[in-house]
């Protein structure tokens, strides 16, 4: 009957095996539980700090769009200089909720490196015990140079004449603006007919990327 005590033997060893085997089991799900999270984390930061970079671009567009009759004012523009952070940042916090994530330590702030662009530092607010935080840093490049013509055409008079004349009564066409040359985005030259503009998008003037 020895074969009796050999299976008392072993049944606790197959206790500590199943035990062994679903400890492990919990450890790995937690292990990529919290991996998850972290993942979550980091998209939530990456789309967060791209999103503040693309809201200052569209700034800066619009910008440079609303003195497009002025050649001599677009310089501040084309280089990055003219948006305001809390708008940029107010995209990025949108889209950290919309990533079940939100702003958080030192938020959303400018480069410290000098270069345009944002860092973003957000925690995730799900539905797990475990939150995580993650930063991203979104780099706003400019794509454009502007070599202006020794002669740069005044901006056009914004009161109209106080006798304007009719088609049929005998006066002049005014003569249109002259376009401007000298505008070289990503390699290529613009030639800006100011009369009826074909312009660059906002992605032709600046160049959005997450850090390296």
């Amino acid at each position: 009957m020895a074969w009796r005590g050999d299976t008392g033997q072993a049944f606790p060893v197959y206790i500590a095996v199943i035990a062994g085997l679903l400890f492990l089991g919990f450890a790995y799900f937690l292990v990529g539980q919290a991996a998850l999270t972290r993942n979550s984390a980091q998209t939530a930061a990456d789309a967060a700090a791209l999103a503040a970079a693309q809201g200052a671009r569209e700034q800066l567009w619009d910008g440079w769009i609303a003195v497009i009759h002025d050649p001599g004012q677009w310089d501040g523009f084309l280089h990055g200089v003219g948006y305001t952070d809390a708008s940029a940042c107010q995209q990025a916090a949108e889209f950290a909720a919309r990533n079940e994530a939100a702003l958080t330590g030192d938020k959303c702030v400018p480069l410290a490196s000098g270069e345009r662009g944002f860092r973003v530092t957000v925690s995730t607010t799900g539905q797990e015990s475990h939150h995580a935080t993650a930063s991203a840093e979104a780099i706003l490049e400019p794509r454009c140079t502007f070599d202006p013509p020794d002669t740069i055409p005044d901006p056009p008079e914004s009161t109209p004449d106080s006798t304007p004349t009719g088609p049929d009564e005998g006066g002049e066409e005014p003569d249109g603006e002259e376009p401007v040359v000298g505008l070289v985005c990503g390699g290529e030259p613009w030639v800006i007919d100011l009369d009826n503009p074909s312009l660059p998008g906002s992605e032709d003037l600046f160049r959005v990327r997450l850090s390296d």
